[in-house]
């Protein structure tokens, strides 16, 4: 008898685990996606208005679009973008304890093929997900 109220215990707990983080998938995928057509067309302050707490206290905003200017103007403009993955952590070096996602995307852009573009995205306390870092290697 114990070892069937385990399975179902076990059962239960992992049934919660995977609908929780499908609502949150969605959640921080479509943040992401609009955050990242703010920096696609040039609005790069409107994207640093948009970010984390975490984010804009890291870098300001005429900083944020002088690196994006140097970065993604040679590029060119993005022809595809391809979510790789999405990795959910609580901790991430040098910011606090949150809930973030990592989204990777295989991204090709006009004058880059095969680029790797990561956004983190922060769960801030309103609710709502915002980018927390942006890289392109």
């Amino acid at each position: 008898m114990k070892r069937c109220s385990y399975s179902i215990l076990i059962l239960c707990l992992a049934l919660t685990t995977v609908a929780f983080p499908q609502d949150k998938t969605q959640a921080a995928e479509q943040a992401a996606a609009d955050w990242l057509k703010l920096v696609d067309f040039d609005a790069y302050a409107r994207s640093w208005k948009q970010a984390s707490i975490t984010f804009k206290a890291a870098v300001t905003e005429g900083n944020f679009e002088q690196a994006l200017r140097a970065t993604r103007a040679p590029l060119g403009a993005v022809l595809s973008r391809e979510r790789k993955s999405v990795e959910y952590r609580r901790q991430l070096p040098g910011v606090p304890e949150g809930e973030y996602a990592l989204l990777k995307y295989d991204t090709d852009f006009e004058h880059k093929k095969k680029a790797l573009e990561t956004v983190t995205m922060a769960l801030e306390k309103d609710g709502h997900w915002r980018a927390a870092g942006y890289s392109i290697k």
